[in-house]
């Protein structure tokens, strides 16, 4: 059996798996001061004693990764940056705690200007003077050559400072990408450190014996204590956990949009026939371009639970979220009480929700039906116009899908898929829309669904330079001797190797490791009219899906 566990902003999902067999849901509210007492009353309404030793692993989903940097609780951080020549410091300054230092490599990977160890000990010494724990080193070809990376990091080492590295979150080439990646995987470092600690203690309560995974933002697990040198991937694991639930639910082939209506949020998500679409470059956060690759996703400040207020005579909804519905104890009118007053829901305290919403009808001098009805068609009517906003960006640009890139594709939905609490809603925005729309079975805890079943995904870049005789593997940090005649063939197989090792580290089996090449790229290098060698870049992925037993999507 397998335990998946969705937590949300508002509820705690859980779903208890068996045979990719839904058996057993729960749904909780989400204590954000006790997340540890949340997984517990989770698990608890789905396992005893009788079937703890049958569940096989573990899986959860997160949105403390996103919510932290979204509301500015993160860890102060120091950017140490060998930047080079070719950008203006200006274009890539993150603030008072950013440093510019000497050294650097050139787009091959060779060093130009070595790094000042006198110059390290001045920024050392600052950095203590801030009493700044956590510390940033990003160098422009770091991913082609890590080593001024890993050197910067030896000298400004101390026992209570945590550094994070440029070159071990991508392979890839984006100097300011990777400075956002490796800022943002420092400054959620302890907030996340905590999240892991609360869900390894969970686990001892429950079963010490038993593998955590964890979702990361394409829709891939990972185990939990691994995910600690990379936090950065988990964000958006909750709008990921969406996406594999529409994965797990909904067998569609045709274009189609999905909708996780939360408390708090919702989630939209755009597929190409019946595929979810990726971030080709890096999801972005905040305003922060990064190199995590994610499933495309949008988030939207309105939920179930939003708050409804009046202003100058018109109704205003959300972004906040200041507690539950008022039927359900809450201490504003949300949209969720408007749809209980039209029996559009039917759980919760209907007479709290009728005086809710008879507050606001006061003010805008119509009856309490006519308010009730108002607020879900501005709740829905909101919700269509992102979707509208969405697929025109989607459209104006190429469609990359978690397997290809799709030329010339145009995104039509053929279906509005939704899930979430407030699903109910579907059929005002499917009218909004023009299309028909579907709720999934399950769709109150699909995301939990989506996360229990969903594979290990991993990626390795390689990059080979035969005149050097080199080759490095990015993300690993690692430089091996190669021969002259080295060809694209064994870049290829050399990448498979390590994905298969890496992934088995970060929990994959066997059978779920499922691999395709992304880029295979080879350069001849020229000097004086001669052939002096090959540049050779290979990137290999396992896609995001699910298990094995699942249908392969």
């Amino acid at each position: 059996m397998i335990l998946g566990i969705d937590v949300g902003g508002t509820h705690t999902d859980a779903v208890l798996v068996q045979n990719f067999q839904l058996i057993k849901k729960a749904k909780v509210l989400t204590d954000q001061a006790n997340i540890m007492s949340s997984l517990l009353e989770a698990a608890q309404k789905l396992i005893s004693g009788d079937n703890i030793n049958d569940i096989e692993r573990i899986v959860l989903s997160t949105t403390i990764s996103t919510n932290a940097i979204v509301q500015d609780k993160t860890n102060r951080v120091a950017m140490v940056l060998l930047s080079g020549p070719g950008l203006s410091p200006a274009t890539l300054d993150l603030g008072k705690d950013t440093y510019f230092a000497q050294g650097y490599v050139n787009h091959r990977g060779i060093p130009v200007k070595n790094i000042s160890s006198r110059e390290m000990e001045e920024i050392s010494n600052d950095i203590s003077e801030k009493s700044i724990r956590h510390i940033g080193v990003v160098g422009k070809f770091s991913s082609r050559n890590p080593q001024q990376e890993l050197d910067t990091a030896e000298l400004l080492a101390k026992e209570s400072r945590i550094i994070s590295l440029g070159h071990t979150l991508s392979g890839q080439l984006n100097f300011p990408r990777r400075i956002a990646t490796t800022y943002l995987n420092a400054a959620i470092h302890d907030i996340y450190d905590a999240f892991v600690h609360d869900v390894l203690k969970f686990i001892s309560r429950i079963g010490p014996n038993i593998p955590v995974y964890i979702l990361k933002a394409d829709g891939g697990t990972i185990l939990i204590d691994k995910s600690l040198e990379c936090p950065v991937q988990t964000i958006h694991s909750g709008p990921a956990a969406g996406i594999m639930g529409v994965l797990a639910t909904a067998r569609i082939k045709e274009d189609a949009v999905a909708l996780d209506i939360g408390g708090t949020t919702t989630d939209i998500s755009v597929f190409a026939d019946g595929v979810p679409l990726l971030e080709p470059s890096g999801v972005a956060i905040n305003g922060r371009k990064t190199l995590i690759r994610g499933l495309y996703t949008k988030s939207i400040g309105v939920g179930g639970d939003s708050v409804i207020k009046i202003e100058k005579g018109e109704i205003v909804i959300g972004p906040q979220r200041e507690g539950p519905a008022v039927a359900l104890g809450g201490p504003f009118p949300t949209p969720t009480d408007a749809m209980i007053v039209e029996g559009i829901v039917t759980f919760g305290d209907a007479g709290k929700a009728q005086e809710a919403i008879a507050g606001l009808a006061r003010k805008l001098r119509r009856s309490v039906g006519e308010t009730a009805r108002a607020i879900v068609e501005k709740t829905a009517a909101m919700i269509a116009d992102h979707v509208r906003d969405i697929l025109a960006e989607v459209n104006n640009k190429p469609v990359y899908t978690i397997h290809e890139l799709l030329e010339g594709k145009v995104i039509t939905p053929k279906i509005l898929l939704v899930a979430g609490g407030p699903a109910a809603i579907a059929p005002f925005i499917a009218e909004n829309l023009g299309y028909p729309y579907s709720i999934p079975e399950h769709s109150e805890v699909s995301n939990a669904l989506g996360v229990a079943v969903a594979r290990t995904t991993a990626e390795v870049t390689i990059l080979a330079d035969t005149e050097k005789r080199e080759l490095i593997l990015s993300e690993e940090g690692k430089v091996q001797e190669i021969p002259r005649n080295f060809s694209l063939a064994d870049a290829v197989d050399v990448g498979k190797k390590t994905l298969r090792e890496k992934a088995a580290r970060m929990g994959a089996k066997a059978e779920d490791i499922i691999m395709e090449v992304t880029e295979s790229q080879e350069f001849n290098m020229i000097r004086n009219f001669y052939t002096t060698g090959k540049n050779i870049r290979v990137k290999v992925q396992i896609k995001p899906g699910l298990i094995s037993s699942g249908t392969e999507r």
